[in-house]
């Protein structure tokens, strides 16, 4: 897969480049699809620390009086209990419950910023530019930021004596000021593999001395850079979601499988009357996971069966490294949402016999710990 050439580079891909990564166009930039290989890359993040590229990812500031209203207005989960120094994941809906992201607010002590999925940024930035009211700023600071992920379980040794010590105390979903590889930065303790980690924001002119900085002070721990095909393996295994795979406009979250993101609670919001009747009706289909035996992977959009029927589709699906075995996520009816329950999808000309299974599939990662 050849990289088109309107795809935009990060601050990071003369080093991308440099290793030898195999580059793809994602989101609109230029990223990598894998350095040294798939297995070996989702491996390291399991066992040591691996390091991605994530400034695909957008940014805005919300800021100005209102500002905390109007994004619990545009979210499903409740923003003005948050405390400065605290992140949440939630979804942005539209009035009819389908899902325009997913994404992170972070309540700093000034102002919020959300972060959002690279793949929907321009249709974010739409949605949220048509409510904006009077009095609150809303600035997209996409490219006046950088952004790396750094996850595993030595993590924290990959960073210790590089970023303040009260940053490497954070708690999962907090967040820091502070000092990165001597570069500003944000400083947060999240992430989207299932292990420890942290996720560093701060300016592109400092990119070159945080990547340098982390490859020199993480070698000594395993740490390597990992390239996108790891990060949907070690995501899957997570039961995370994919926008455009998982969830989009047609989906809900109480179908997700993420209602926990939803405060039905609070004053309105957009989509809470359409899930507010869901919720009451009874969900018609869910988001289930599923397992297979053998090597055989179900893939996005197979059609999913009970008995010659077609029940729902796949939305996700991988060979799952850390347990040997192809795993996936699918929408099905509701009532066959039953754990060791079996359906079948179809492969090309074959059936391939699923069971269906609880997520996490993978639930000995280093944050749980």
């Amino acid at each position: 897969m050849s990289t088109p050439a309107v795809a935009m580079p990060t601050p990071f891909t003369v080093y991308h480049r440099a290793l030898g990564a195999k580059l793809v166009e994602f989101a609109g930039f230029e990223l990598p699809l894998r350095y040294t290989g798939d297995l070996r890359e989702h491996q390291c993040v399991r066992n040591a620390a691996g390091v991605f590229d994530i400034t695909h990812m957008g940014e805005y500031h919300v800021s100005g009086p209102g500002a905390g209203e109007f994004i619990h207005r545009m979210v499903t989960n409740d923003v003005l209990g948050m405390q400065v120094g605290q992140a949440i994941y939630t979804a942005m809906c539209r009035p009819d419950g389908g899902i325009v992201d997913d994404l992170l607010v972070y309540r700093l002590a000034d102002r919020w910023m959300m972060v959002v999925n690279g793949a929907t940024n321009a249709k974010d930035w739409v949605w949220l530019k048509e409510q904006v009211p009077a009095g609150v700023e809303l600035r997209d600071i996409s490219e006046e930021m950088a952004l790396l992920a750094v996850q595993g379980p030595k993590a924290e040794l990959a960073l210790r004596g590089q970023v303040p010590d009260a940053a490497l105390e954070l708690s999962f979903y907090r967040f820091m000021e502070g000092a990165a590889f001597g570069a500003p930065a944000i400083i947060s303790r999240t992430g989207y593999t299932g292990e420890d980690g942290f996720e560093l924001y701060f300016a592109p002119r400092h990119a070159a001395q945080v990547w340098e900085g982390l490859m020199a002070a993480g070698r000594p721990h395993g740490l390597e850079p990992v390239g996108l095909a790891a990060r949907d393996s070690l995501r899957l295994e997570m039961g995370y979601m994919l926008y455009g795979n998982d969830i989009d406009d047609t989906t809900t979250p109480l179908e997700a499988g993420i209602g926990w993101t939803v405060k039905l609670k609070k004053d309105a919001f957009n989509g809470r009357e359409a899930l507010l009747r869901q919720k009451e009706a009874g969900l018609v289909r869910k988001l289930v996971g599923f397992e297979l035996d053998g090597r055989r992977v179900a893939r996005h959009d197979m059609t999913i069966e009970s008995g010659g029927r077609a029940v729902g589709r796949v939305t996700s699906g991988t060979f799952s490294p850390s347990l040997e075995r192809p795993i996936g996520m699918g929408y099905v009816e509701s009532a066959l949402d039953r754990p060791g329950g079996t359906l079948e999808v179809l492969a090309g000309g074959t059936r391939l016999d699923v069971r269906i299974a609880p997520r996490p599939f993978w639930t000995r990662g280093s944050r749980r710990s």
